[in-house]
């Protein structure tokens, strides 16, 4: 029998795994709005992770993993108001209907998972704690990805996932949205934070999928939410058109076996029309509003050249060019950078891209990220420098965590 449930905790973990990743938001989201404490919320989800690990592989996994996550934590924070002699109103409340919620109450953003974003980018924490908590709270992500996606070292991710806890109960933050007239001064930071979840989801930074579809959908389902609040926002709508654009070549960007399809290769009768024209439509709305066009913008202006060209060769590089010049202006960083000499070297060669990425590492940039030596191997390898090219694509492959990345700069090596 012990041999038995032995056996049975690896599955048990893989479906542990798989709930937390679609289900952590709305749990901890669920367990934020019961406490009134993000911090809690997620120690309580991580201690009903742990009964879940020891007592599934006897009792079987529940119908709805979710619920059950969510009743046992709910369960903890009764019993340690209990032990804390904390019988007050709300304790009263639960313990008398663990299921009673508030939800036909009026609540000035309708949905939990976007409350919990505006709640954890509270302006009394700094923007990288903002973004650190909420990408674990919210994205679920571990601290390893967080790093790698933010480009700073796992220590200092966890460092400023316990800082901002600690500042929130400092501060004793309530868990509660903030008033609409308060909006706007979240607003970067929780564009920030759906944009890099749905980044995650588009090129995961670890494991051995090469998109994670489910996060993707859950960021960009979150955007259009936040457009629906904020309509005359036009980043809003910008960051919405940048995601359909992006989620509509999912079908196309992995093979039946999950490798990677690189855009240049991929069948375009694949990609989603329907949710190009969202896309679209999104983009329309932004410049409607007649304020410019900002970083999402951009970027989604330079998604639009690629999901409309009839084909990679028809692909218009040269306003891409340009759209990534205004880009790094506005909003300068590497791998803005990375990506403007990408389209570069196929406007023009790739001996004049090749100038943009040794000023990168010359400079010292992304040197924790496999992106600049695949770049450069690439851009080495159409110069015929075979033997540099080669030692920068395995120097890239070294980088990389997720083990469908590895395996096509691996074989890029390989053929050279």
């Amino acid at each position: 029998m012990v041999d038995k449930h032995l056996a049975a905790v690896p599955a048990i973990q893989r479906t542990l795994d798989a709930v937390w990743r679609i289900e952590s938001a709305r749990i901890i989201a669920t367990l934020a709005k019961v406490t009134g404490d993000v911090g809690l919320a997620e120690d309580l989800a991580q201690e009903a992770l742990i009964d879940a690990l020891t007592q599934w592989p006897e009792s079987g996994v529940p119908n709805n993993p979710g619920a059950w996550l969510t009743a046992v934590a709910k369960r903890k924070a009764i019993d340690a108001w209990r032990r804390r002699e904390r019988l007050d109103e709300r304790y009263r409340a639960m313990a008398h209907d663990l299921t009673e919620m508030t939800e036909d109450q009026w609540q000035p953003i309708p949905d939990d998972v976007l409350r919990l974003i505006f709640t954890a980018c509270h302006p009394v924490l700094s923007r990288e704690g903002q973004v650190a908590l909420t990408l674990r709270t919210v994205g679920g992500l571990t601290s390893e990805e967080i790093a790698r996606m933010l480009l700073v070292p796992v220590a200092t991710v966890q460092q400023r996932i316990v800082r901002a806890k600690k500042t929130l109960s400092a501060a004793r933050v309530p868990f509660e949205p903030p008033e609409p007239n308060e909006w706007n001064g979240r607003l970067n930071a929780v564009l920030a934070v759906l944009y890099l979840i749905f980044t995650e989801g588009y090129a995961a930074t670890t494991g051995e999928r090469w998109i994670r579809t489910d996060i993707a959908n859950e960021a960009l389902r979150l955007a259009r939410v936040l457009a629906g609040l904020l309509p005359r926002e036009p980043e809003v709508h910008g960051l919405v058109a940048l995601m359909e654009f992006q989620a509509s070549r999912f079908p196309a960007r992995v093979n039946h076996d999950g490798s990677p399809v690189l855009l240049a290769d991929q069948d375009r009768s694949r990609w989603d029309r329907t949710q190009i024209g969202r896309g679209l439509t999104a983009l329309a709305r932004t410049d409607a509003l007649g304020r410019g066009r900002g970083n999402y913008t951009l970027q989604a202006a330079i998604a639009q050249c690629h999901a409309t060209a009839p084909s990679f060769e028809d692909t218009d590089w040269h306003k891409i060019v340009l759209l990534y010049e205004a880009l790094g202006r506005l909003a300068p960083n590497p791998i803005v950078e990375l990506n403007h000499a990408v389209a570069v070297s196929m406007a023009t060669g790739p001996a004049a891209a090749l100038k943009i990425v040794d000023r990168l590492v010359a400079g010292g940039a992304l040197r924790r990220s496999h992106l600049l030596p695949s770049i450069r191997g690439e851009l080495l390898s159409k110069l015929g420098r075979t033997a540099e090219a080669k030692k920068d694509l395995q120097q890239a492959a070294a980088l990389t965590t997720n083990e469908q990345q590895k395996a096509v700069l691996l074989a890029k090596a390989a053929t050279l």
